[in-house]
């Protein structure tokens, strides 16, 4: 056997080797971090849902999810541990550590047509009273609008016979 017919088997077993070892990183990575959640700390699980760290088992963590309320989670459904900052802008909408690089977008668009100039505005109207969507009549040969639409069909007629 030559090495050109071994060279796709070596590629494609290289390819596997580099792929397993990236997916077992991650796992040592989120393995890590569940490892070193403490009480009192602010999570987001796999569903997507944040609560806080009450205490920590083996393979299970007991979180508190609104105050009084607790729930008992596996650990491997914690998807992120959050810090302080990031939790409580998210849980507790505090917005004064945010630091805004670009523009800010509004939640609304009410906000947007307000900022729009008169010109824009006259010229929207023009172009509004231009368009008309209705159906017309349509004209005979001599001027007069023929009241009859031809081949007018009922809702949900169709073509086919």
């Amino acid at each position: 056997m030559s090495l050109v017919t071994l060279l796709p088997f070596i590629v494609l077993i290289g390819a596997m080797f580099l792929m397993t070892r990236s997916a077992k990183k991650k796992q040592q990575a989120a393995a890590q971090m569940r490892n070193d959640m403490q009480p009192g700390t602010g999570v987001r699980t796999i569903g997507g849902m944040y609560a806080t760290v009450k205490e920590i088992q083996d393979d299970t963590v007991l979180l508190e999810v609104a105050p009084g309320v607790h729930a008992i989670y596996a650990k491997n459904s914690i998807g992120a541990v959050l810090d302080d900052a990031e939790y409580n802008r998210i849980v507790h909408g505090d917005d004064e550590d945010l630091k805004v690089d670009g523009a800010v977008v509004p939640d609304d668009a009410s906000s947007l047509t307000a900022t729009e100039t008169a010109e824009a505005d006259t010229a929207d109207d023009a172009d509004d009273a231009k368009i008309d969507l209705g159906k017309k009549a349509e004209v005979d040969a001599d001027g007069s609008k023929d009241s009859e639409v031809k081949d007018a069909k009922a809702d949900g007629e169709g073509d086919a016979k």
